[in-house]
């Protein structure tokens, strides 16, 4: 989620509540800025690729497919020319209430909030008059990030493409859609427990059981194995920080256990058949009045407001929002419950008694998603993640542990080394180990005049660490792809509007529009220091974009705030857009979409675009590539149950709600 839109609330603002939820800017420090480092290239090096690229050249020039391991030099490969790898009419951009694709398509919502899919089944009411209850047997609010598990893939890989488990994320709330008559606050504070508990069940992440019926269409299966996950579910902790003082609290005085996720945004899934959902803007959840707050609340952008109030009820399940240093000790109260979000969950989509896992030696801070290299038996296992806010950090793990298919498990997750990078200009870039018994991670401390008293306190400080090695300030990191074939990694830079200098990457003063940066790393297992880089593509209007070929961006391909990305079986990128505010309501780019961008011919077309203020986000398809699913997410956002401005996808007069859509051929055959 990247929301620079209009904020709605002042964070410190006691008065008023149910803010965007956009995580402030935390990032004090003084290492340098991407767009530093690449204004140190010239316009011309930038667009020819006379830097020294080490074999990636600038802005998405023809790559070899061999590896780059050697660091050899780069040698021109004359390939013949690859037949349409994007072979359908692109969608035009537009502000329709509607899902547009093209044509030979079809799309079809599925399972929106409210969708009842365990318990008692309860069906969803129009008036939003569900209970707390209700909800917890029902899909949460605002799909988001998802992955499709075939049947038969209990322990990784899986070929059924007609039944299986689709697990999807519900990243947060409207409120005033939630609710009958909107939430009920007085004075600033919240007066019904059993809204807050409701608004606590739209929250987490939904497994449903699904498969396709005798005439081709898809249909929830009442099954044991659905099942929704909180942002009340017990849990527990694992890794280096597992039983860390600064993690104890009442609920937990071990530091071991917790309750609940939150802000669940893009996701991950793991050779060994197991879900991933990742803790985005979590810290507006929670308040505190202290002040001189501990770095690990600082850092963060804990304010002495949250973002819709839960704290300021009676009760220990609310309690636990208020960080405020209430007794003689962590475990008397809830000045260390921040420190328990911010991870990585586990979750177990086949075994519905299983219980979710925080790994966090994937470290603590706000996680877009996780994707992993190509995994390889007997090798490390490598896995990437963003930290989704303005100047902040891209972040690589490595196990310590090998992987061996049948065998390995979420325990790789636990013991590794978590990297942090640093571009440097001349397209080259290092990995900066995280590691409390790295030399040169000590050093920098020493340097810096920071002490951390063991590994579990560097990953609940994740951001800070990355500080003081120097990482790179990137421009809002979300989500990430790896081409199945060359192993090349994606990420979206959303859009950084802080920004005040323009360079010759980003041509622009203040950008909203973002880009998408690769890298390829110089070791064939991924888990090396050393990588090289280039941008992709710059988003933006025909005026002022470049294409993977360093042209400008068409008719048919202009984008803004590029957001999710994924890759199809056959190594096609597929952008999805999180545009808001003004750049939504008005401009050249119509409403949030998703296109498909071609590596190896450098094309660029759109293939659908989304419902009036909706999100396009989450994407995964069955092992066949005949279902596409995608998520759309806040259909009308800023809606009231008085001023709807989207009735997407149940039609006139009904409140808009997030869903998951089904794409097919209307011929059956795959997508593309």
């Amino acid at each position: 989620m990247s929301l620079e839109g209009p904020t709605l609330t002042d964070h410190n603002d006691s008065s008023v509540l149910f803010g965007n939820g956009d995580e402030l800017p935390s990032n004090s420090s003084d290492n340098p800025h991407i767009n530093e480092l690449i204004g140190q290239l010239s316009r011309r090096q930038v667009l020819t690729g006379t830097a020294a690229m080490g074999g990636l050249a600038f802005l998405g020039m023809a790559l070899p497919q061999t590896a780059l391991a050697s660091g050899g030099t780069q040698t021109t490969q004359h390939l013949p020319k690859p037949r349409a790898r994007l072979p359908f009419g692109a969608v035009p951009v537009g502000r329709p209430d509607e899902i547009v694709v093209p044509p030979g398509y079809r799309a079809s919502p599925f399972i929106p909030w409210g969708t009842p899919i365990t318990g008692r089944y309860p069906a969803f009411a129009d008036d939003a008059s569900n209970s707390a209850r209700d909800q917890a047997e029902q899909t949460g609010m605002h799909h988001d990030g998802m992955h499709f598990f075939p049947i038969d893939g209990h322990r990784g890989g899986g070929r059924r493409s007609d039944h299986g488990l689709l697990v999807l994320n519900h990243e947060y709330i409207d409120a005033p859609l939630l609710h009958p008559n909107g939430p009920s606050v007085t004075d600033g504070k919240r007066t019904s427990a059993e809204e807050v508990r409701k608004e606590i069940n739209a929250h987490g992440v939904s497994v449903v059981e699904v498969r396709r019926d005798v005439r081709g269409e898809w249909e929830v299966v009442p099954s044991p194995r659905n099942r929704r996950i909180t942002a009340a579910t017990p849990m527990r902790i694992s890794g280096p920080a597992r039983g860390h003082a600064l993690l104890k609290t009442r609920y937990s005085p071990k530091g071991t256990a917790t309750r609940g996720t939150q802000n669940n945004c893009a996701n991950g899934f793991t050779p060994w058949g197991t879900y991933l959902t990742c803790e985005e803007n979590w810290a507006g959840y929670f308040a505190t009045r202290d002040s001189n707050l501990p770095r690990e609340l600082a850092r963060y952008g804990l304010g002495s407001t949250s973002r819709f109030g839960w704290d300021t009820l009676p009760g220990d399940e609310f309690e636990r929002f208020d960080a405020t240093r209430k007794g003689p000790s962590a475990i008397a109260d809830y000045r260390n419950e921040p420190n328990h979000f911010g991870w990585i969950v586990e979750i177990d989509p086949f075994d519905p008694e299983s219980v979710p896992v925080k790994r966090t030696a994937l470290g603590r801070f706000a996680h877009e998603g996780l994707i992993f290299a190509p995994v390889k038996p007997g090798r490390p296992l490598v896995c990437y993640s963003g930290d989704d806010a303005q100047n902040e950090y891209l972040y690589k793990y490595v196990s310590r542990d090998r992987y061996w298919p049948g065998f390995s498990d979420g325990r790789l997750l636990d013991k590794g080394t978590l990297y942090v990078a640093r571009f440097k200009a001349d397209g080259s870039g290092e990995w900066l180990a995280l590691d409390i018994d790295n030399r040169k991670f000590r050093q920098a401390c020493k340097v810096a005049g920071v002490r951390f008293a063991d590994q579990g306190e560097v990953l609940i400080n994740t951001r800070l660490a990355a500080d003081v090695v120097g990482a790179t300030k990137m421009d809002r990191p979300e989500w990430g792809a790896v081409h199945p074939d060359s192993g090349d990694v994606y990420f979206t830079l959303t859009n950084n509007t802080a920004r005040t200098v323009a360079d010759a990457a980003n041509p622009r003063v203040a950008n909203a529009y973002g880009h998408i940066i690769r890298w390829r790393e110089q070791s064939r297992d991924h888990a090396g220091t050393r990588f090289r880089w280039d941008i992709f593509l710059l988003a933006g209007p025909q005026s002022d974009s470049l294409d993977p070929k360093g042209r400008p961006l068409g008719a048919d391909s202009i984008l803004a705030s590029p957001d999710g990305l994924w890759f199809d079986p056959d190594g096609r990128l597929w952008v999805q857009t999180d545009m808001s505010g003004s750049q939504l309501s008005s401009g050249p780019f119509g409403n949030n979409q998703m296109l498909v961008a071609d590596p190896r011919s450098g094309e660029v077309k759109r293939f659908l675009v989304g419902p009036l203020g909706a999100e396009v986000t989450g994407i995964t398809a069955t092992p066949d590539f005949r279902t596409l699913f995608v998520n759309i997410q806040h259909p009308g956002e800023g809606s009231t149950a008085s001023n709807l401005l989207s009735t997407w996808p149940d039609g006139p007069g009904r409140r808009p709600r997030s869903a998951t859509v089904i794409i097919t051929r209307e011929d059956g055959r795959r997508i593309l």
